[in-house]
């Protein structure tokens, strides 16, 4: 079994079309969204669009949370927000709604956005020290708690990882199609840069007791991207989409 593993859009329609050019010679059997496929300045509805004619298995991510969960005042004073929001339109916004937290596409393959309890946690990092630092395995086997598949995907720190623990789990996580950095407050202040604006993806190959785990890194032109976020006057996005670092205040 071949399985594709994508997360984190972000709306960026234009890195997911080169890498659905890139997985359609890998023939794969299965194509797995880890979530936060929406929230961004580039092409919220597209993103959509595109996902649905290929046919992604999809988990919601807290991004996508956030869309539902908006209130009025948020999309009166988040122009970003609201924007994706109006892009989405109703029958899109109820077919997120109805999107799982966690799945399972067979007995040995589990994902979820971020962890099994938390979708704005990160599996596999310590943030802490302001920067995304590789967790201790004692953390990362308490954080996937009693879910007992082989193999654990998730997404979230757009940091693309491959995990073995002890135990015979492999936590794998693909990086983000859609952005190579930011910054967040949650749950504490920190950065999180790629340096490079190439979008990533991961191929898992499943056979028997046998395994194997390919990191894709593809090139797109990222400037049409830059170009939407500038529209819609969103800097740090601009930024970060050209040189995958966080713009600094």
């Amino acid at each position: 079994m071949r399985i594709a593993i994508v997360s984190d859009i972000k709306s960026n329609v234009y890195a997911l079309e080169e890498i659905i050019k890139d997985i359609e010679n890998k023939n794969v059997d299965h194509m797995i969204n880890l979530g936060d496929s929406f929230y961004g300045p580039i092409a919220p509805r597209e993103t959509f669009d595109l996902l649905q004619k290929h046919k992604f298995i999809t988990v919601c991510g807290d991004e996508d949370r956030k869309i539902l969960e908006a209130s009025l005042d948020q999309l009166k004073n988040d122009s970003l927000l609201k924007f994706v929001y109006e892009d989405l339109k109703e029958e899109v916004l109820y077919w997120i709604q109805d999107l799982p937290f966690e799945k399972f596409l067979n007995e040995d393959v589990y994902f979820t956005h971020g962890t099994q309890h938390d979708d704005s946690k990160y599996l596999l990092e310590d943030v802490s020290s302001g920067q995304a630092v590789l967790r201790n395995e004692k953390e990362i086997i308490k954080l996937i708690d009693d879910v007992e598949s082989k193999f654990v995907l998730c997404g979230h720190s757009h940091k693309a990882r491959c995990v073995n623990l002890s135990n015979g789990q492999v936590v794998i996580n693909p990086g983000s199609i859609g952005l190579q950095a930011f910054k967040s407050s949650n749950p504490c202040l920190h950065n999180i840069e790629n340096l490079s604006p190439k979008a990533s993806y991961i191929i898992l190959d499943i056979n028997k007791n046998e395994y194997n785990i390919v990191l894709h890194s593809v090139s797109y032109d990222y400037k049409k991207a830059i170009n939407k976020a500038n529209i819609r006057d969103e800097k740090a996005w601009a930024y970060a989409l050209e040189y995958a670092k966080v713009l600094e205040d």
